[in-house]
């Protein structure tokens, strides 16, 4: 098939887009990507990119349009999110004919927008992968109140282009309720495709740790994610020469940067924003990797994915969440999981800690496991290319 996908983030930008494009490639589709250029977490755009139209990557053409860079500021994060949605929209019917369209649905909702127009337009399959649900997750970030004037704007605006979709497939299964209950929109399908991990480029030597017993939390640093307990919690822990590294960005890490300090918290340790690349150099040696999300509403029912790439590791976990990452790390076998408050987390980080060597090892492997049978980016490329196939022919 020949597949058009609108994405508004693609390589080098860090995103699953990537293997899900070079993915679909490698099962012999002809790909071609419509994307911004790169600025994402940088503040600009990446100044060799200033210029580039048109490049191709691993065999994949990629088309590029202006945007203007992503920067701190909440109005540059508007900007950005409306250049894209302006100038994929007059780009998108010059790049020839397409027997479908695959756009990966990341934040804002209305990078969507160019593959619908195509999609109408050339009387095509629009398919979305749905990662990022809108306009919930601007209320779980705080930038908008919820039943205020905008948080309406959104919502009628999100409601109309998921509808102009004809398919959507979703990373997590709740999304489904999500969809049906909140948005009211129930005739799309709603398969479930875990959403792909990151892949590291490099493979780097693991970190030879001091302490006789080490604990990693690696992703967002924020009050859904429970930083904040997890800290709390390092003050019970009865194991002996225990330590919890923290890694990451996010609303709370300079009150968590704070606390550690001020409270003198010495076996919890920020060891820094790190690319996958050096995280991962932590997680090989670990003696657990957590992974948390706070109850309640839609997002505090979906998978994080930091809950799948953990697995591939071949590491205990220690959940402290609930949903569809509960039900899934279930399947694996080899997580201990715990509620929300610091007092439990202790007690099942030492219940985990205590465990035999072999007991730990046996843990690791059923999650290896489970996500090479699984959740691996060549099972998922896979899974999504069936639906493609499917919406082709329907």
């Amino acid at each position: 098939m020949r597949i058009l996908v609108v994405s508004q983030h693609y390589y080098p930008e860090r995103f699953s887009v990537n293997d899900i494009a070079e993915g679909l490639f490698k099962l012999g589709h002809e790909v071609t990507v419509l994307t911004g250029r790169p600025n994402y977490g940088l503040h600009e755009i990446i100044p060799e990119y200033k210029h580039v139209k048109f490049e191709k990557i691993n065999g994949i053409n990629v088309h590029r349009v202006r945007v203007y860079p992503r920067k701190l500021s909440r109005m540059s994060v508007i900007r950005n999110y409306l250049s894209f949605h302006r100038t994929a929209k007059r780009k998108v019917n010059k790049l020839g004919e397409f027997d479908l369209v695959l756009t990966i649905s990341l934040s804002p909702v209305i990078s969507i927008a160019p593959a619908i127009k195509y999609a109408k337009k050339h009387k095509v399959p629009c398919i979305l992968y749905c990662q990022d649900l809108w306009p919930e997750s601007t209320v779980v970030t705080g930038a908008v109140k919820k039943n205020s004037l905008l948080y309406k704007l959104l919502y009628k605006w999100s409601v109309s282009l998921y509808r102009e979709c004809n398919r959507i497939i979703i990373s997590s299964p709740s999304f489904k309720d999500y969809f049906e209950n909140e948005l009211h929109i129930k005739d799309k399908g709603f398969k479930t495709i875990y959403q792909p991990i990151l892949n590291s480029n490099k493979n780097l030597e693991p970190v030879v740790y001091k302490n006789k017993h080490n604990i990693v939390y690696a992703g967002n640093i924020g009050k859904i994610q429970l930083t904040t307990q997890l800290v709390d919690a390092m003050r019970y822990v009865k194991s002996e020469d225990t330590k919890l590294y923290l890694m990451g960005m996010g609303s709370e890490l300079n009150n968590i940067k704070r606390k550690i300090e001020t409270e003198h918290i010495t076996n919890v340790e920020y060891a820094g924003a790190l690319p996958i690349e050096k995280a991962e150099t932590y997680y090989k040696n670990a003696d657990a990797l957590i992974v948390s999300l706070k109850e309640g509403g839609t997002v505090g029912k979906t998978i994080p994915n930091k809950a799948i790439q953990y697995l591939k590791y071949g590491r205990p976990l220690l959940g402290v969440i609930k949903g569809d990452a509960k039900e899934l790390l279930s399947k694996a076998n080899g997580t201990v999981f715990s509620d929300e408050d610091p007092k439990e987390i202790a007690e099942k980080i030492d219940e985990l800690l205590a465990k035999s060597d072999k007991e730990k090892a046996q843990m690791g492997l059923n999650n290896k496991k489970f996500f090479e049978d699984n959740l691996s980016s060549e099972v998922l490329v896979k899974e999504l290319d069936q639906e493609l196939k499917t919406s082709v022919k329907n």
